[in-house]
């Protein structure tokens, strides 16, 4: 990805920071379930990496759960930064970096471990994982979120029912993934997803929602990012027509396939096949619930 369209992402997330919170209301559960599966580990860091913290909803808990730790949130867009400084109640502040995380700017083998959740999906990952695998101590703990190939698929074959353009993002399978983390050197890694499922009254509810995260204008697509070009009354209203088709019990549905991945750095353990975990049923949630639960 050339450094024109890193900047346009950029400028897209800043534009979005303000009002990022009051829509992410899915990525703000799947950071507390990517929290809660560091539990499951008894890695006791000093230095913590919050790779795309976004607005800082993972620092606040990583410095809550490891009271001693350094936490380092660094995020490519300056106005996420200003969101996550300017959030009250901190117990320690964290050190903010505004940096590529293709290209973080810290030493080899500085960071314990590596907490990502969403981000991946809007880089190289195989560039971000041989960066991640650098910056690893050894016995150091990747833990990461991103989404799959089923993420938001009633838009997407809506569009395609359109047009040949693409207007939703190509999301990697989990097991791609999985073997890249070997390829980049890192070991033991153990891939699993959910199916979630976020349920609207319309289809404009759901389109208003991805606008206000920022999701609908620029897409990566085969490592470079593509603008959406003009969208007509005509074709949006055939859109929704198609989407239309997908409504159930007098609702709308929107599908995200949610991968979690975690591996390690270690000279005492070889890299190995990737293990795949656990694969849950898929959970509808009205999306007015969801947002109550986040309040």
């Amino acid at each position: 990805m050339s450094q024109t369209e890193k900047h346009r992402i950029q400028k897209h997330f800043d534009a979005k920071a303000i009002c990022y919170e009051s829509s992410a209301v899915l990525q703000r559960n799947v950071c507390k379930e990517l929290l809660q599966r560091l539990d499951l580990t008894n890695i006791k860091p000093s230095v913590i990496l919050d790779v795309g913290c976004g607005t800082g909803w993972g620092t606040q808990d990583l410095l809550k759960k490891y009271k001693k730790a350094k936490v380092l949130s660094l995020d490519l867009s300056p106005e996420m930064l200003k969101q996550t400084k300017s959030k009250g109640g901190w117990l320690r502040k964290p050190a903010l970096i505004c940096a590529d995380a293709e290209d973080i700017p810290l030493q080899d083998e500085s960071v314990d471990l590596i907490f990502s959740s969403l981000m991946l999906q809007w880089c190289d990952y195989k560039k971000v994982f041989a960066e991640f695998k650098r910056l690893l101590k050894p016995d150091g703990l990747l833990m990461f979120s991103t989404f799959g190939p089923d993420t938001l698929k009633e838009l997407k074959k809506s569009w395609q029912q359109v047009d040949s353009n693409t207007h939703v993002n190509d999301f990697t399978d989990m097991h791609d993934l999985g073997d890249e983390l070997i390829q980049a050197g890192l070991a033991e890694p153990v891939m699993d997803m959910d199916l979630l499922t976020l349920t609207y009254q319309d289809v404009k509810a759901v389109m208003l929602d991805l606008k206000s995260i920022g999701a609908n204008t620029i897409l990566k697509n085969q490592n470079k990012v593509v603008e959406k070009g003009l969208v007509t009354p005509g074709k949006l209203k055939r859109v929704i027509n198609h989407y239309e088709k997908y409504r159930k019990n007098g609702v709308i549905p929107a599908s995200y396939e949610v991968v979690y991945g975690h591996a390690w750095k270690t000279k005492q353990r070889d890299a190995k096949k990737p293990q795949q975990g656990r694969v849950s049923g898929e959970f509808a949630i009205a999306i007015e619930q969801i947002k109550k639960q986040s309040n």
